[in-house]
């Protein structure tokens, strides 16, 4: 599930702000995409060792950050923030030690730039359903 969502929203040249209705939720729950990104890296950063940053969707309709450790994500009994997950970010060292090294931070950081938002925007919609 988790490498689903990974890989799904990723193209090349991707990026940029969101638009559609994810753009519009993230601004309305979040404040701004650059409030909305600085919160999701916070999530990856704060994760020790392995596992995921995610943007999910609540059973009340409301979208929430969210971090998981290993393979678990926000689907499982296990999870603290449990939801949908509408995009994700793979926090293990295999996603980026070869490029990054234990460089974590800077990772993240060039993670918006493959961002598919329109694949976003259909998990979204999937997660509001």
């Amino acid at each position: 599930m988790e490498s689903l969502v990974f890989w799904k929203i990723m193209k090349a040249n991707g990026g940029g702000a969101p638009t559609g209705k994810i753009g519009e939720a993230i601004t309305s729950t979040f404040g701004s995409f650059d409030q909305f990104k600085t919160k999701f890296e916070e999530a990856g950063m704060k994760r020790f060792g392995s596992g995921w940053a995610w943007l999910n969707v609540n059973k009340d309709g409301k979208m929430e950050i969210s971090s998981t450790p290993n393979q678990d994500n926000p689907l499982m009994d296990v999870s603290d923030l449990k939801g949908t997950p509408v995009m994700g970010v793979d926090v293990w060292e295999h996603a980026y030690y070869l490029k990054y090294q234990n460089r974590r931070a800077e990772y993240l950081a060039a993670y918006w730039n493959l961002i598919d938002w329109d694949a976003v925007n259909a998990n979204f919609a999937l997660a509001l359903k």
